[in-house]
């Protein structure tokens, strides 16, 4: 049989030979094998964006590809013409800290060569992170620059959410590539379903979509029932659901489960007032169920979903109720899709491989959130060698700009954690690097200490493992305890307390709140 294939295909032509996997890669070595000496084979490929691990693909099949097949001629096109000078040699220097890689040196092929330098920006957390995405978009588009040729770059599905509501806000119109916008996710939509059922039991639409979801044994048949008991009785679904599991009318499983799930909501909505929106709905999505029916999830979309998830929870803490979050959700979910009009994309960076824009915003780049936390978890050089590679992949799609952001804060759960920049910023060659701080367009280094010029801005940190590296606590706050305060969201309140640069803040209207004294005024 194998004879008769060696017939069938005497050239073999492989494109994208880097993404090949373990099967495609012996099949090939069989094709292209005749009587134990290679034959006619051409491959292309960039090890450089091997970053399809996790579907199977092995960037060992291109590193050996000379011992694979010796004499074989290696041409390296090393001439790029779509990216200026400066950002291949950001790149180049970033994917040069990888050890297992062929090697090559880019070189520019437009006229306009050397193009401005990448920036790197840091912003105090990821709704800074979004109004500066936002402003540098105004002034791209004032400036005349097409939406089409705007990007902003992901690592992780859940990073949408605040660029998505930014651009909502500023009325710029988006489109999200590959996947859906944050609110149209159905474990979204189903969490949220949970909180209008919370939020207001007479809501029948949406406890219909949380009853069985997961499954709690409730059949078309049962569900009709309840539906018929609530019109007779001319009461809430939920409230007739409660009324047949009082007089024994919901059998089986579903009498067990769903009995737990309306003990689970009227816990949850005791906690509002008791334990604040945050931390009830937590609780809600968590006891429901919902969490572990997608944690035993094993489809790759599954992680994913839980990161969803999880920011959801974290944005709730923007608001001073679950009131107030469900009518924002309302109106961002009734904002019309403008995708059609000249729109910028927003995508993860695998679904950017083989796109190329003008300008590219590449946000998030901290430890945890890019290297990913299941990377440093791993732990290994391969995973993060990986990851690496999707950050030469994401900087290589801009043709003259690329704008790279990390914020020193991220909130958990409602508290505020300090994050650490990405390793990759660290790498990345100072001669090809503007840095930009959040309030000041200075030179200056991560540390805060002003970088001298034609020095390395980055401090080099001996241990890459993450515990190693800690976050300047230098900043202390002016501020003093028994301030009165200003704070565009939350309102007038009192200082109670001062940590570095964060504040506790007794609130007027909002209550206590954790906060960086540069959200604040003082009056």
């Amino acid at each position: 049989m194998l004879a008769q294939y060696h017939r069938f295909f005497r050239y073999i032509l492989v494109d994208e030979y880097q993404d090949t996997n373990t099967i495609q890669y012996l099949w090939l070595r069989l094709l292209a094998h005749r009587d134990g000496q290679p034959s006619n084979i051409c491959c292309v490929g960039d090890d450089d964006q091997s970053i399809y691990s996790w579907r199977g693909a092995e960037v060992e099949n291109i590193l050996r590809f000379e011992r694979d097949f010796p004499g074989a001629k290696v041409v390296r096109l090393e001439r790029n013409y779509r990216s200026t000078r400066q950002i291949l040699g950001a790149a180049s220097g970033l994917i040069a800290h990888n050890e297992e890689r062929l090697g090559k040196t880019l070189h520019p092929g437009r006229e306009d060569a050397e193009g401005e330098k990448v920036r790197v920006i840091s912003v105090q957390d990821s709704d800074d992170e979004a109004r500066m995405v936002g402003s540098e978009i105004e002034r791209l588009r004032a400036d005349g620059h097409p939406m089409a040729e705007i990007a902003i770059l992901v690592r992780a599905g859940f990073q949408t959410r605040a660029f998505e509501e930014r651009l909502i806000t500023l009325g710029l119109p988006y489109r999200v590539v590959g996947g859906l916008r944050f609110y149209e996710r159905a474990e979204i939509r189903d969490a949220i379903a949970y909180m209008r059922v919370v939020n207001q039991p007479s809501d029948d639409l949406a406890f219909e979509r949380i009853i069985n979801v997961p499954r709690r044994g409730v059949g078309t048949t049962g569900l009709q029932k309840m539906h018929m008991h609530a019109r007779e009785r001319q009461i809430p679904l939920t409230a007739a659901v409660l009324e047949m599991l009082g007089a024994g009318d919901i059998k089986g499983r579903a009498k067990e489960q769903l009995a737990t799930l309306m003990r689970t909501l009227a816990t949850t909505r005791d906690m509002l007032g008791r334990e604040g929106h945050v931390v009830a709905i937590d609780y809600l999505l968590e006891d429901s169920g919902y969490i572990d029916m997608w944690k035993a999830d094993k489809s790759p979309d599954a992680p994913g979903r839980l990161e969803n998830l999880k920011e959801l929870v974290r944005s709730l803490a923007d608001y001073e109720n679950l009131s107030g979050f469900l009518e924002h959700v309302a109106l961002v979910m009734d904002t019309e899709d403008r995708s059609g009009e000249d729109s910028m994309s927003i995508m993860t960076l695998h679904g950017a491989k083989g796109l190329e824009f003008d300008t590219v915003f590449l946000p998030g780049w901290e430890e945890g959130v890019f290297p990913s936390q299941r990377t440093l978890d791993e732990g290994g050089l391969k995973g993060l060698e990986e990851e690496r590679r999707l950050a030469y992949v994401g900087i290589t799609r801009a043709r003259r700009l690329a704008i790279i952001s990390h914020a020193a804060n991220r909130r958990i759960y409602g508290n505020w954690q300090s994050a650490i920049p990405s390793r990759f910023v660290e790498e990345l060659p100072g001669e090809h690097v503007e840095i930009r701080g959040d309030t000041s367009n200075s030179r200056r280094s991560f540390l805060g200490r002003p970088a001298v010029f034609g020095s390395t801005p980055f401090p080099l940190v001996a241990s890459r493992r993450v515990h190693d590296v800690t976050p300047s606590t230098n900043a202390t706050s002016a501020m003093k305890v028994g301030a009165r305060v200003f704070h565009q969201k939350f309102g007038y309140g009192t200082i109670t307390s001062v940590e570095g640069n964060r504040l506790e803040v007794a609130f007027e209207k909002a209550g206590p709140k954790r906060v960086i004294d540069t959200f604040v005024e003082q009056v």
